[in-house]
């Protein structure tokens, strides 16, 4: 193999080409990213960059002595267009192609928009371009802050927002936020960080359209977008909003290989090895359906490009990747932490702290709480909120137990494993 392209330049892309040299790969490497930036850390965008805590130099994921290490050709602001069918072709959006004897594709995934006509004062927050953004109006005075989306983005934005000044409201469609995720139970716990924090929550209720000032704008601004001045709900309600910040979740990049032999499902669809149709293309990351499940996770984007690359430079499938899916989040001056895989009909008690929310208020060791959810007395997944040190012993635990049984599916591992906590 003489050439490998990787297209995607964040995360996964970034692991995937230090696996390549990491696992002896000493041929050209080419990277492509869409942005027109060098490999960041996504989480900040929504936390200390926001609030101006972190700069953009903090965000970096790489540094020039690496670069010089990896060797390899970046190709930024270039968005991939096609993948010919050969499979290992790339077609850039300006008409420039990219042959390789393998391809990783990182592409990730884009933030989901409301439909309707673009008002300003309406922002998503998935890329440096979009925090910046975001982070000017923000810091451009006292504003009225409707977050649409109670999932971690959006949580964490109106955190932000809260941390910042700003009047704060969320409007989450689901009856509780994360509820997917946590199950009802330690969903409606976690909600009660908003209101603690400062900011209103309210559940039940979807989003009709965005209202904006007709014609002010376009008036005065020689035709830009009219500026947001509410968000309608479908009960009728209108909620005042000088910025509003969508966060409803994400759509893997994948409208690119159209056209091409690749299987695409909400996400490139690869076996268990993180390998699609085509042996010489492999998928990682955001964007990547591997063994049925695409996981949006900080651990997935580091993890699986370690067993894509042995297997793209081996040719076949001869490693697995199922890495325990871990994620956190900091809203409201605490941290959530959480490993495994909940499934409905799984139970979950408290095993450390409470879930009071005068306990979670308290500081020092018996601040937040530590659960683990369960079937047939088996432990599948485990919570914690400000319990870093008991769920970092209980996360270890459950990881030997998810490799143990091999992860062949959630369900599966669930009942197979050992009990992973306390």
């Amino acid at each position: 193999m003489r050439t490998v392209v990787v297209v995607g330049a964040s995360l996964a892309g970034l692991y995937a080409a230090r696996e390549l040299r990491a696992q002896g790969f000493d041929g050209r490497l080419v990277v492509v990213g869409a942005e027109p930036h060098a490999p960041y850390d996504r989480p900040p965008l929504s936390k200390g960059f926001l609030t101006g805590e972190a700069d953009e130099g903090q965000l970096a994921l790489s540094d020039a002595e690496e670069g010089a290490e990896l060797a390899a050709d970046w190709i930024l602001g270039a968005r991939a267009r096609a993948l010919d069918t050969r499979g290992r072709t790339i077609v850039l959006d300006d008409g420039r192609t990219l042959a390789g004897d393998g391809v990783v594709i990182a592409t990730g995934a884009s933030a989901r928009h409301l439909p309707g006509p673009p008002l300003a004062g309406v922002h998503t927050l998935r890329t440096l371009d979009d925090a910046r953004a975001l982070r000017a109006e923000l810091t451009a005075g006292p504003r009225r802050v409707v977050v649409i989306g109670g999932g971690f983005i959006g949580a964490e934005t109106a955190s932000s927002c809260v941390a910042l000044g700003h009047d704060v409201t969320v409007v989450e469609a689901a009856p509780l936020p994360l509820a997917a995720q946590l199950g009802p139970a330690m969903a409606a716990v976690c909600a009660r960080l908003h209101a603690r924090g400062g900011a209103r929550l309210l559940t039940g209720a979807g989003v009709a359209a965005l209202r904006g000032s007709p014609g002010a704008a376009a008036r005065s601004r020689g035709g830009a977008p009219d500026p947001v001045t509410a968000v309608e709900l479908s009960d009728g309600r209108l909620l005042p909003a000088d910025v509003v910040v969508v966060g409803i979740g994400a759509v893997p990049r994948t409208d690119w290989l159209a056209g091409s032999p690749l299987a695409v499902d909400d996400g490139v669809l690869c076996d268990d090895g993180c390998v699609t149709a085509l042996p010489q293309v492999v998928a990682v990351g955001d964007v990547a359906r591997v063994g049925g499940v695409r996981a949006e996770h900080w651990t997935s984007a580091t993890e699986q490009p370690r067993t894509a690359v042995r297997n793209l430079l081996a040719g076949r499938t001869v490693e697995t990747a199922r890495p325990l899916p871990y994620f956190w989040s900091d809203q409201y001056g605490s941290r959530l932490q959480f490993a495994g895989r909940r499934v409905e009909g799984d139970t979950v008690r408290v095993v450390e702290g409470s879930t009071d929310e005068g306990g979670q208020e308290d500081e020092g060791d018996d601040a937040g709480f530590l659960a683990v959810y369960e079937r047939v007395g088996q432990t599948t997944a485990v919570l914690a909120v400000d319990r870093p040190r008991p769920f970092m012993k209980a996360r270890r635990a459950l990881k030997a137990a998810w490799s143990q049984a091999g992860a062949a599916h959630p369900a599966e591992a669930g009942r197979t494993q050992q009990s992973a906590a306390v």
